[in-house]
């Protein structure tokens, strides 16, 4: 037997038949404009690779703004010097807002092997852990997300996002961004990978994740106060009504959540208990004591980030709102015929809350196919601010006239300035989409040849 480090990192310091790749969203024409506009209501390929082999690291950052009036840039110039006019409105070269929820409107999608059906399928955010459309800071062991101080926790805010989770696949992996807003998004990416020479064990695990959504969850007593004498009397066994936060057939291991809950009462929501029903159990082998403890807290929860536990979104930061996880990567969950992941919204389910999932899971393919909400119930509950009415001069044969006129004609030119600049960089996305496609193959060809001349030699 080999002598190996027992030190995790100690792959390190083994050499590896492998050839590194990355498909990403760098400028194909050489110059500066190194990201793509994902066109509305469209599928764009961010890749399309031959294996075997298995993505190592997934990196973005986006935006998605609307333009509320005209800004004193010149069009072409404006499009060419960043991607973004980080100008703030009140001082009147640029008007235009982020769009609260296009974290929720856009969605991850990844086959492997040619599969009829996703593997993953998700809104962006929630996949990189950014519940709500809203972005915390945190770092955990798969997957980081950082936001620079007022785009944190804020609807739509921009953040950068890290998910270092192996993806394996034998034949083919796809990864594909669904626009399902009616405005184009702005998007940087590197998808970092690696290819082998022979094929993957029978026995690989590929990689998935599911979201979900109740809104509300189905509460028999919301306005009972949590922890009270007659909520606590209620029995629940066999997890009737619980949340549920994945269902899957085949063989396999559990790694984890993130978990987004918008609480409406002033009380407590997380008195309920995580119950994992394993191979068709009717009552869980794995039983919880309430989520701040499924979470690794204790006491409520704490606004902390730790390797496979913390608190993204904390009540204290935004009130009413929560963003939690748990990676089970040093004790996955594991299933051999199938896996029921649930939890109760509330002791014996009496609590009404809010609640979105992304599930992370590995397991043989074939899979069980699974579908996503449409776009309009994925959108995450926000604060409506009434605006006051206000009184709406006429200002029709007045002074005022002159001036309203002017600033309209200059919206009007400047839309259209821009949605000329928007046309060229679409046919970009769509045509550097076939580049990166294209790339990936030239690679494994190139595998290829290199093992037909060794057999030779």
């Amino acid at each position: 037997m080999l002598n190996q480090s027992s030190n995790f990192l100690g792959q390190l310091t083994q050499v590896k038949d492998v050839r590194s790749a990355r498909a990403s969203s760098s400028d194909q024409s050489g110059r500066n404009q190194d990201y793509w506009m994902i066109p509305a209501g469209e599928s764009i390929v961010l890749a399309d690779i031959e294996g075997p082999g298995c993505i190592t690291h997934i990196w973005m950052t986006s935006f998605c703004r609307r333009i509320l009036g005209p800004a004193i840039l010149d069009t072409d110039q404006a499009g060419m010097v960043a991607s973004v006019l980080e100008i703030h409105n009140a001082l009147g070269v640029s008007y235009e807002t982020a769009d609260p929820a296009w974290y929720r409107k856009v969605l991850i999608k990844m086959t492997w092997d040619d599969q009829s059906h996703p593997s993953v399928l998700a809104p962006l955010g929630d996949f990189f852990c950014v519940g709500h459309s809203m972005p915390g800071t945190f770092t955990s062991m798969p997957f980081t997300v950082s936001a620079k101080p007022g785009e944190e926790y804020k609807f739509g805010g921009v953040s950068a996002l890290n998910c270092y989770l192996p993806m394996p696949f034998n034949g083919r992996a796809r990864i594909e961004i669904i626009n399902e807003n009616d405005i184009p998004f702005g998007l940087f990416f590197y998808i970092d990978y690696e290819l082998y020479r022979q094929p993957l064990g029978k026995d690989t695990a590929y990689f998935h994740a599911q979201w979900r959504r109740e809104n509300p969850c189905d509460g028999w007593g919301p306005d009972l106060q949590p922890n009270s004498p007659e909520v606590n009397s209620v029995a629940n066994i066999n997890g009737e009504g619980n949340y549920i936060v994945l269902e899957a057939e085949g063989k396999g291991h559990y790694i984890g959540c993130n978990h987004s809950v918008t609480h409406f009462e002033e009380s407590w929501w997380g008195e309920g208990d995580d119950m994992f029903f394993i191979d068709g159990e009717t009552e869980p082998s794995i039983a919880g004591s309430g989520m701040e403890d499924y979470f690794g807290h204790g006491w409520g929860l704490q606004k902390v980030s730790a390797p496979f536990c913390g608190s993204i979104v904390h009540e204290s930061d935004v009130p009413g709102y929560q963003v939690s996880y748990r990676f089970h990567l040093v004790d996955p969950i594991h299933f051999d015929k199938s896996i029921r992941v649930t939890m109760e919204h509330g002791h014996a389910n009496h609590l009404s809350d809010d609640w979105s999932t992304t599930a992370y899971w590995y397991q043989t393919l074939p899979t069980k196919p699974f579908g996503i909400l449409p776009v309009e119930q994925r959108i995450q509950r926000m604060p409506e601010v009434a605006k006051p009415a206000r009184p709406n001069l006429d200002v029709r044969d007045s002074p005022y006239q002159e001036v309203a006129d002017a600033y309209k004609q200059r919206d009007r030119e400047y839309r259209e300035g821009m949605s000329k600049v928007l046309e060229k960089k679409l046919e970009n996305t769509r045509k550097y989409s076939k580049g990166n496609v294209e790339q990936s193959r030239k690679l494994r060809q190139l595998i290829t040849d290199n093992v037909k001349s060794n057999v030779a030699d």
